[in-house]
């Protein structure tokens, strides 16, 4: 490729440009020329504004020439799945109904971006309303197969080298699933860790803001960007104060490896590479390798998860379902599944997930640092509009753990899928330090990712 520049990591072109060696302007610059080169055919913004984005990153430039501080993304472009609010571009979620929508105001995380200096690049494509219906997002690795939904756009433009970082968000595995299936990394932080406020809203209790990139330190970097800070947030406040709860300290990692639920769902190949994969790990020194199913209790999660998102749906998209302004059948489908389901049931359905939630806190707090399962049952699936296969992403979205999707694997075809790696609530960081382990012994990618084949 001649736009070298997009080739920078976020954080090297973050030292780059605080260091003077690169501008704000030139690097956006060379990522919406990447757009132009080659969303035509991926398909992954709903809309750029080019003029706005180069503002933002003159703005950047003018301020470290006058000497006045940029915050850990000055310059960085980013991507917004189409679902946040944006001041000034249009946010239209998916759906003929909100075209030219203009809000008016940030969403919090977009705000938190902003504030840390992050330009604002442009909004990628999402599902109708985030659910399932899939927009015109094609894989980069190769057209004919699909990113996954619901953040498929803001997958796809990093995948494709189109933004280092990219917003998503995941309520069932909306996040991990298209990470998995563009071959990057896919990170959904613990819920409640980054702020909803000026989103759209599909689930209370589900819904969490997750992020992609192609690789662990720009996911620290975005992470620590976005996330709530300080004592008016006291229970994650005390987890991130806790050492032994940012760092494993001087013993061996201590992972669980997790064949279920729906591992019989998964295809053979990839069972079969997440347990080489597994293997590999436990010939290291620094690591015990533990097999282990989940309690019994976690068959009930997916029943669960679905009598939690259908009720909601339900509620939140009552008057477009009365008024038939909806344009996808799964949505009245689920809509009318939801209308179906007592409010009885879906309190208890609430406790349910408390239940899950705390079992597996037990869990991870005293048998293992980390779970390492799939993140897809195996590479994308061909055709736009197939159907995912059932996978356990749900389970840690339930729970309301940090997971992140290791691009790792490759399937039959060639194609990507990922490993999946989990951990107790709060231990983001934790998390995180793993992933760096992994990439310290060449079992995760390290800098560059690999050019998409079919660029």
């Amino acid at each position: 490729m001649n736009d070298k520049p997009v080739l920078f990591s976020a954080t090297e072109a973050s030292g780059r440009i605080r260091a003077g060696e690169l501008s704000a302007r030139d690097y956006v610059r060379a990522c919406l020329d990447r757009i132009d080169q080659w969303d035509g055919s991926i398909n992954a913004w709903s809309h750029i504004n080019s003029s706005l984005a180069l503002q933002q990153a003159e703005s950047v430039d003018e301020r470290l020439r006058t000497g006045e501080g940029v915050g850990v993304l000055g310059g960085i472009p980013i991507g917004v799945k189409d679902i946040f609010n944006t001041r000034d571009l249009p946010t239209q979620m998916g759906s003929p109904i909100w075209k030219d929508f203009q809000p008016g105001n940030d969403a919090r995380v977009v705000h938190s971006c902003r504030m840390a200096g992050g330009v604002v690049l442009g909004k990628t494509v999402t599902a109708e309303f985030a659910v399932h219906t899939p927009g015109p997002t094609k894989n980069p690795h190769n057209p004919e197969y699909m990113p996954g939904t619901s953040s498929s756009g803001s997958a796809a433009a990093v995948a494709a080298y189109m933004t280092p970082l990219a917003l998503g968000t995941q309520t069932a595995g909306s996040t991990i699933r298209p990470a998995s299936y563009c071959g990057i990394y896919g990170f959904k932080p613990s819920f409640g860790l980054i702020p909803r406020t000026g989103m759209l809203k599909t689930t209370d209790s589900l819904d969490t803001v997750g992020f992609f990139a192609r690789n662990v330190d720009d996911l620290s970097l975005m992470f620590e960007a976005i996330r709530v800070h300080g004592p008016d947030y006291p229970i994650s406040n005390a987890a991130f104060s806790d050492p032994a709860r940012r760092t494993k300290g001087d013993r061996p990692w201590r992972v669980a490896v997790v064949r279920g639920p729906k591992w019989d769902c998964a295809e053979k190949y990839a069972q079969k590479s997440l347990l080489r994969y597994a293997d590999q790990l436990s010939q290291l020194d620094d690591i015990v390798v533990d097999y282990r199913d989940l309690p019994p209790s976690f068959s009930e999660a997916h029943e669960v998860h679905s009598i939690i998102y259908d009720r909601t749906l339900a509620y939140y998209f009552k008057e477009e379902f009365k008024e038939r302004t909806l344009i996808s059948g799964i949505m009245y489908e689920i809509i009318e599944r939801g209308n179906g389901i007592s409010l009885d049931q879906y309190k208890n359905a609430l406790d349910r997930q408390n239940q899950l939630a705390r079992e597996l806190d037990y869990l991870l707090c005293d048998h293992c640092d980390v779970v390492l399962g799939l993140s897809t049952g195996g590479e994308p699936l061909r055709g736009l509009d197939s159907v995912d296969r059932p996978d356990a992403c749900l389970v840690w979205t339930l729970c309301g753990v940090p997971a992140i999707s290791l691009p790792v694997f490759a399937g039959p075809h060639g194609l990507p899928f990922g490993a999946q790696v989990v951990s107790r609530r709060f231990n983001d960081y934790l998390l995180l330090e793993f992933v760096r382990f992994l990439e310290g012994h060449d079992l995760a990618p390290i800098g560059t990712h690999p050019i998409p084949p079919c660029l």
